[in-house]
């Protein structure tokens, strides 16, 4: 259930249909509670493992309370104390050994508890400051936290958003179009995490066996280009799939999701990728981190001269950050630096550049058609070397790396870099082309036939792979997290 199986989208299916039985909020929210509820039993039968993911969100409430009541004094101390008890039940390794629980205990789904729970601390204690309370109560706080569509791997989902969907006196729309869409997008994010995942998958596991293999040189960078193009389309599929599977269903109960990925591979630069790539998570942290870092530096440092790098500076930590909030070991922190590192650099190359020729100059280069198809390949090319730090240990990284020489990994990234730059101009020129098509309702690609012929040709070969070949439903990456 923890997965995008047949299973979870029959059970999210059952209990939109039964949300539906009645227009009421009060209604809808009992049925997304008891589903919530019901989905976290199937998750793990005992009870005492959930006793610590309780105490966390009790621990939340509690400062909720707290700052609602209009002690805004201890925001600080509250999101701290969050903060920690975070660290701590994800046994991240900067902390002593001793001081972790040793008995089992459920966490999955923590990391967006998290976010969640932090986003109403901040925004409480900034209400709290201004006079201006708004009360949330504890039912209300738990469709929120334990929502199960957005449970597992999110979206992340601001609680006004939801609120506004779920509390409503009178229920956002829900005719057949909506409905026909919402069920074309279950089956497009089955299909691409059962069938299309699992095929990248596959190529990248032989990538890495064929890396450990007696083989060519000519053979081993061939399994090394595969190995290090796949995987990023490997994530893609199975994490945007799974996010295709629950805001169908979350809208299907009349709750509308943010996005999470807008084309990702389609971005120019750094910076443009994490503006598509898990759109909510780096949303979340630009507004509760590089804003405020940035307008705080910018009191204290009043140079017009420093402000640039000051924005630098702060893209810096905020994507650093997501490396270490995905993972507690030294892997996820070299991920975050090279993340940060990654976005950084890029804005620096904008400053730098804008500056050498002109503004004017450096706004038609970024227009140039060549310049941007370059970009597209050397934002794929980094993203995918970055991602050995977020899926491999460092025995592994260590094989993969001396599995080959130094000339011979120059020459694989190379290869990526114009591959991807080809590839994805390529696709972007035959996109564009077919969406050019076009009727009297609109481009003929995304019209109403075209699409069932789509979505059913989508279902048949999910249906092959799952059900006829028996092929089992691969874990969602971010469920880890």
């Amino acid at each position: 259930m923890d997965s995008a199986s047949f299973q979870f989208v029959l059970f999210g299916l059952i209990a939109a249909i039964v949300s539906n039985f009645s227009r009421s909020r009060v209604w809808r929210s009992i049925i997304l509670m008891l589903a919530s509820l019901i989905f976290l039993a199937m998750l793990a039968q005992q009870l005492i493992v959930f006793i610590p993911l309780a105490g966390f969100l009790l621990l939340g409430y509690l400062g909720l309370a707290m700052l609602e009541r209009g002690w805004s004094k201890l925001t600080v101390w509250t999101i701290v104390a969050v903060i920690f008890a975070y660290v701590w039940l994800k046994k991240y390794t900067f902390l002593p050994e001793g001081i972790f629980l040793h008995s089992p205990y459920f966490t999955l789904g923590l990391s967006y508890i998290f976010f969640r729970v932090l986003h109403l601390l901040i925004d409480a204690g900034e209400s709290a400051s201004e006079g201006s309370i708004n009360k949330i109560g504890i039912g209300a706080y738990l469709l929120y936290t334990l929502n199960f569509t957005t449970f597992v791997s999110g979206p992340i989902q601001r609680y006004n958003e939801f609120a506004q969907d779920q509390f409503a006196d009178e229920p956002i729309p829900l005719g057949p179009r909506v409905i026909g869409l919402q069920l074309e997008r279950l089956v497009r994010g089955f299909f691409k995490v059962n069938v299309l995942a699992m095929l990248l998958h596959i190529v990248q596991q032989n990538g890495i066996a064929q890396l450990s293999q007696p083989i060519s040189p000519s053979h081993r960078a061939v399994a090394a280009f595969w190995l290090v193009a796949v995987y990023p389309f490997f994530l893609y599929a199975n994490f945007s799939g799974y996010i295709d599977i629950v805001i169908a269903l979350a809208r299907l109960m009349r709750v509308r999701l943010p996005e999470n990925f807008d084309r990702p591979f389609s971005a120019s630069s750094f910076l443009d990728f994490w503006n598509r790539w898990h759109i909510s998570l780096s949303m979340w942290l630009k507004t509760y981190v590089y804003n405020p870092l940035l307008l705080a530096l910018m009191r204290r440092i009043s140079s017009q001269a420093m402000a640039p790098f000051l924005g630098v500076f702060c893209f810096f930590v905020t994507f650093f950050l997501i490396g270490i909030w995905h993972g507690r070991t030294s892997e996820y922190a070299v991920f975050g630096v090279l993340q940060g590192g990654g976005v950084a650099i890029n804005k620096l190359w904008q400053l730098q550049l804008a500056k050498a020729i002109g503004k004017k100059k450096y706004k038609e280069l970024a227009k140039n058609p060549i310049y941007i198809a370059f970009g597209r390949g050397l934002t794929f090319t980094w993203f995918a070397f970055t991602m050995f730090w977020f899926w491999a240990n460092w025995k592994q990284i260590h094989t993969i790396f001396t599995a080959m020489g130094v000339v011979q990994w120059f020459a694989v990234w190379l290869a990526i870099w114009l591959t991807a730059t080809a590839v994805l101009a390529g696709w972007e020129w035959l996109r564009a082309m077919l969406l050019s098509i076009q009727t009297a309702e609109g481009p003929v690609l995304t019209g109403r036939y075209a699409r069932v012929v789509y979505a059913s040709a989508l279902g048949l070969a999910a249906f092959v792979v799952t059900v006829l070949l028996n092929q089992p439903a691969p874990g969602i990456v971010y469920k880890a997290f």
